[in-house]
């Protein structure tokens, strides 16, 4: 019979480095500056670290010094010595994935102290978005011209003809989604997009893919995040408010969900099948009512539309009413989602994002959020959420964390 994790693995240090272009730094510079803040935090030393896991999809296909898919990665810039090191991908989800593999370290009770690192250096490609052979490629007629902003926008049509949105209603929800991550972003000193826009901006942007426009998409970042864990047991040695895990939830495709006749791309079935393991082993009964943050993956603004009403934290087809009317999905509402700016405004490098994600939480229980003004009030339990793929072809991840 399988064990839960709950409350067995504590997170005693977190870091996270500035998201954005940083032409000034390098793949091994964002480790460091990620990692060397995560052990400042926990007080413990590199040389304490007894194993890593690295999640990163596209640092080992840039080339040079970094072409290798192996955990050579983070042992040369942190210049750790036979530390071992695990390197894993799955899209999106890699971050989370490597705080998957670092607690199940600690909880097989092989390890008394591990890192887990996401980290992306996405600028120095020289392509927009994601580089091709990273992406992925489909046979070459069926899968001709297909995108990350089409797929998504597939679904925000779907969306609006099942629940009798017109356009001009559908565009309007999508840009208050969009002006709310901007409003933390500009609140959040390490976010890339650090400005508000408005829902007139949203609205009449240039069109990617209709009906998402600039502003509904999240733009690729440079950037990495970091976390420190022990056994629960031993947390008070380091600190008196670390977190810990309560629950892991990882749901995979097979891929082919868009072409059943049964699928309408208005509902994640990849989240509901992760959140169900989630809930289940963290013990959540009412996520509306237990969770008091989420951190959703907002790729685009009707991925996070989609994404709460999957996670059930409204009901389906009812987001407006319930988060975008009541604006209940802000700090001071009563389901907060991406305070941080999201992946929308604090930036999206892709293996770093599920970390970064895990980072917000630590500091929001903490209540040390660097801007007070986007500070959740009493936040005990949150979750975290990060997809990869596309609607009907996703992997998707989930991680709740809170208070011991």
């Amino acid at each position: 019979m399988r064990e839960s994790i709950k409350d067995k693995v504590a997170i005693i240090g977190a870091g996270c480095t500035k998201f954005g272009e940083r032409w000034d730094t390098g793949f091994d510079d964002l480790v460091k500056e990620a990692v060397d803040e995560a052990l400042q935090d926990a007080e413990v030393g590199i040389n304490d670290i007894q194993a890593i896991w690295l999640g990163t999809q596209v640092g080992s296909h840039i080339g040079g010094a970094l072409a290798t898919p192996t955990g050579i990665l983070a042992s040369q810039a942190l210049q750790t010595n036979f530390v071992p090191v695990t390197r894993v991908e799955n899209a999106c989800g890699s971050g989370q994935e490597s705080i998957r593999g670092a607690a199940y370290g600690i909880a097989s009770k092989n390890y008394d102290l591990v890192l887990a690192l996401g980290v992306e250096k996405l600028k120095d490609t020289g392509v927009a978005g994601l580089p091709a052979e990273v992406a992925g490629k489909w046979e070459p007629v069926y899968g001709y011209g297909g995108t990350a902003p089409g797929r998504y926008a597939m679904s925000a049509t779907a969306y609006f003809a099942k629940y009798s949105l017109s356009p001009e209603e559908g565009k309007k929800i999508l840009a208050e989604i969009s002006v709310k991550s901007h409003y933390y972003g500009a609140r959040n000193p390490k976010a890339h997009l650090r400005r508000e826009v408005t829902v007139e901006q949203v609205i009449n942007a240039p069109v990617i893919a209709w009906p998402l426009g600039l502003y509904d998409c999240c733009g690729v970042t440079d950037g990495a995040a970091a976390c420190v864990m022990c056994p629960a047991e031993e947390a008070k040695r380091y600190r008196d408010d670390y977190i810990t895990i309560k629950g892991f939830g990882i749901g995979t495709s097979p891929g082919w969900w868009k072409e059943r006749e049964d699928y309408d791309f208005t509902w994640w079935p990849a989240t509901e099948a992760a959140a169900r393991l989630a809930y289940e082993e963290a013990g959540i009964k009412d996520p509306r009512k237990e969770f008091d943050l989420a951190e959703v993956h907002d790729c685009f603004s009707i991925a996070e539309l989609i994404a709460c009403e999957s996670l059930n934290l409204c009901e389906k087809g009812e987001y407006k009413e319930q988060f975008t009317d009541a604006r209940a999905y802000y700090h001071d509402g009563e389901m907060p989602v991406n305070v941080s700016g999201g992946l929308k405004s604090f930036g999206h490098p892709v293996g770093a994002s599920g970390v970064r994600d895990a980072y917000e939480i630590y500091k929001q229980v903490q209540g040390k959020v660097e801007e007070p003004s986007r500070q959740v009030k009493n936040v005990r339990l949150g979750v975290t959420h990060n997809q990869g793929g596309h609607p009907g072809r996703f992997t998707c991840g989930i991680v709740i964390l809170g208070a011991p």
